[in-house]
Parts: C-alpha cells; sequence; structure tokens
C-alpha cells in the first residue's frame, strides 16, 4: 500500500514539474517569435506545431513505450523534449521553430503516455475516478500557475528555455526513481470520426470547435495580449485569468449540465463565451480589471465545451464503447488545436491582434447555433439517464481509462521497473 501511495505521488508529482515547463513553453515560444518581429501568420503555423506533434504522437509513441518500457521511454522523450527547448534560444528561426514545435509536441505526449498509463495500472475500481480528479486539478492548476514564470527571467534571453528545460529534467526524476511495476499495455489510438458523428453530432462539432478555440488560446492569446499593449506581468495575469477560470468554472457549469438537457447547457455555455470574449475585446484596454473578469469567464465556459461534449456523448452510448468514443473526440480536438493557431494567427497577421476575439465569439456563436439545431433534430435524454459531469484538460488517450463512465479494463500483465 505505502509502494502504491508512493508512486502515485511520484507520478504526480512528474506531472506537476512537467506542466509547470510545458505551460510556460507555449507562452514564451509565441511572445518570442513575436519579439522577433516573425509575421502572425507564420507565429500560428508554428504554435500549430504542438498540436500536430500530439496527434501524431497518440499514434508513435505507443509503439516506443511498447518497446522499451516505461522508464526508458520517459527518459527519450524527457531527453529530446530538453534538447528541442535549449535550441529555440540557441537557434532563431521560424522553419526550425515549427520542426521543434512538432517534436515537443510528440515528446510531451509520449511523456504524459508514460504517466496516464501507468496511473491507470496503480488505479482500482474505486480509487480511478478519485483519482481522475485529482490529475486533471493538478494539470489546470499547474498550467494556470506556470504563467506567473514569465516574471522572473527577461523574455529575450535565454534563462526562460533554459528553465523550461530545467522542468523537463526534473520530471524525469520521480519517474526514474519510481520502483513500482510498471505497465506492459499502452493505448493504440483510434479515430473512427464517421462513427462517432453518427453517435453524437453534437459532441463532435464541441469537440472540434473547441479544439479550435482552445489552440487558438494557447497559441496565440500571449500574441494578442501583447499586441494590445501589456507587459510581462499584464500578460501572465490575461493567460492566467482564462485557465484558472477554466480550472474552477467547469465543476458548477458541468454540474448545471448534469439537472439539464445537455444540448442546452452547450448552447447556453457557447453563447456565454462569446459574450465574454466580445466583453474582453471592448473592455481590456480601458478597464482591465473588468476586462480580465471576462477573461475569466472566458475560460471557465470555452474551456468547458469540450467535457460537455464528451459527457454528452457518453450519454448515448454503453458503456463498453465509452473508451473508443472518448478517444475519438480527443483526437476530433486535437485536429481543432492544430487548425486553430494557424487561422488566428493569419487573422490577427491580415487585421489586428484584436480580431482574436472576434474569431472566437464567431466560433462560439456557430456552436451555440449548432446546438439549437440539434435539439430541434434530435430526442432529448432523460436527466435520470444522464452520467456524471467529468472535467477534462489537455492529455493522452490513456488516461480516458481512467475516465469514471469507462468501463474497468482487465488487469494488465506488469513488470519490474
Amino acid at each position: 500500500m505505502i509502494r502504491i501511495f508512493i508512486a502515485h505521488f511520484s507520478l504526480l508529482a512528474a506531472t506537476a514539474i512537467l506542466l509547470l515547463g510545458s505551460g510556460l513553453l507555449g507562452t514564451v515560444v509565441a511572445l518570442r517569435a513575436d519579439i522577433e518581429n516573425f509575421p502572425e501568420g507564420i507565429i500560428g503555423l508554428i504554435m500549430s506545431g504542438f498540436f500536430l506533434g500530439y496527434v501524431l504522437g497518440s499514434y508513435l509513441c505507443p509503439h516506443v513505450i511498447r518497446s522499451y518500457g516505461h522508464i526508458r521511454s520517459f527518459s527519450v522523450f524527457a531527453a529530446i523534449g530538453c534538447v528541442s527547448v535549449i535550441l529555440y534560444g540557441m537557434w532563431i528561426d521560424p522553419f526550425i521553430w515549427l520542426l521543434l514545435r512538432i517534436i515537443t509536441g510528440i515528446c510531451m505526449l509520449g511523456m504524459y503516455l508514460v504517466i496516464e498509463s501507468w496511473l491507470n495500472s496503480l488505479s482500482s475500481e474505486k480509487t480511478r475516478g478519485r483519482l481522475f480528479a485529482i490529475y486533471m486539478a493538478i494539470n489546470l492548476l499547474a498550467l494556470g500557475s506556470s504563467q506567473y514564470l514569465l516574471l522572473i527571467y527577461d523574455i529575450n534571453s535565454m534563462a526562460p528555455f533554459a528553465l523550461i528545460a530545467l522542468f523537463f529534467s526534473l520530471a524525469l526524476v520521480p519517474i526514474a526513481l519510481t520502483r513500482i511495476q510498471q505497465p506492459m499495455q499502452v493505448p493504440t489510438e483510434h479515430l473512427g470520426i464517421r462513427d462517432l458523428y453518427a453517435t453524437s453530432p453534437l459532441a463532435a462539432y464541441g469537440a472540434l470547435i473547441s479544439g479550435i478555440v482552445n489552440g487558438a488560446f494557447w497559441g496565440m492569446g500571449s500574441v494578442y495580449a501583447l499586441g494590445i499593449g501589456f507587459g510581462v506581468t499584464g500578460i501572465a495575469l490575461f493567460m492566467s485569468s482564462v485557465i484558472f477560470g477554466g480550472s474552477l468554472l467547469q465543476w458548477p457549469l458541468g454540474h448545471l449540465s448534469d439537472r439539464n438537457d445537455r444540448r442546452m447547457v452547450i448552447f447556453a455555455v457557447s453563447l456565454l463565451a462569446s459574450v465574454a470574449a466580445m466583453t474582453v475585446l471592448y473592455t481590456i484596454d480601458t478597464h482591465r480589471t473588468i476586462g480580465l473578469m471576462a477573461a475569466f469567464l472566458f475560460g471557465g465556459s470555452a474551456f468547458s465545451i469540450y467535457s460537455l461534449s464528451m459527457a454528452h456523448a457518453n450519454d448515448h452510448i454503453a458503456p463498453e464503447h465509452v473508451l473508443e468514443t472518448n478517444r475519438g473526440l480527443l483526437l476530433l480536438s486535437g485536429i481543432g488545436s492544430t487548425i486553430g493557431p494557424i487561422t488566428a494567427g493569419l487573422l490577427m497577421q491580415w487585421f489586428d491582434p484584436r480580431v482574436l476575439m472576434i474569431y472566437f465569439v464567431a466560433l462560439l456563436l456557430l456552436l451555440a447555433a449548432l446546438a439549437l439545431l440539434r435539439r430541434q433534430v434530435g430526442e432529448a435524454i432523460s436527466t435520470e439517464e444522464q452520467g456524471d459531469f467529468v472535467i477534462m484538460a489537455r492529455s493522452s488517450p490513456a488516461v480516458l481509462e481512467l475516465h469514471p463512465d469507462t468501463e474497468p479494463v482487465a488487469d494488465v500483465t506488469v513488470h519490474e521497473g
């Protein structure tokens, strides 16, 4: 029991350390690219590389982990990730940075996959729901806290990249020292978009559009804040306001969806997010406090859409199909996250950084309209038949096995690490 507790603590500690570095990296790369006068369209393309790497890693990394084991694979991913982070500061070139972003995305997915598949093997039917909730809370809080690391060093120096590489290296320590058994089984990605759409069109729309919005925020949010005149402190406040909103408001919104038609909740949340984005657009310059409060509300509502979409899809399927469906939604979100920074970057280049909020409003209103349309053509599921809402954040396919709606998988064969 003590060894299991230590293993849980080690894996969760590695997650927090890794996410501090990952959350900081995206903001630093985007800001530094803007400072280096890269066009916004090129910045968007560079930032999309991370999410492209994430999608590619869903197919590539499981084979590496099965071949070399969890600890060795994590060591490889962490080492390559550290090298790629250092190279950002040593070789400032848009094409090189795009390649580095893809490599970083693959490595991050691989490290997530190691941690989450290991957590799966250590969980039981009684503990996996609680473990899932703790893991998601650490995920969101670490990403939000990482933005304040911007204040430590000059963004124009090599130091921020060195700090991120330090976090990637430190994440390896609790993994390398773990003596608990490591699993042999790692999920392989499978995406049946046609079946997924047939099961729940609104869930597919929600996963894709939320991915586009979230990807555009993660990729271009800091560039937007810099473009409207924020300094480093203001950028950290803006980014963290959105992220912490996504951390703290998802639960009450999800609780509301458990007692109402989720399609109407998705409609209301999308509408709320669009209003919040429009409020940010018109207040962030002249009334910063109101603008940051609106950013908090935007994050809480926009970040909830993916979780609501997953809950809506799970309401329509049997437990044995939950895992495959959720993996499909995760990849759809990843595809959307790849599209988001590219399109947002081009719009910001052609018009003005402030167009990012207008882009968000248009996407969210589109989703609201689709939710209303689906309510007209589909039958409602009674609230008694609906499952419970579960908060979701950036993750690998492996964490979906911890999802409370997923049928427990059979115990896997393990070997000593």
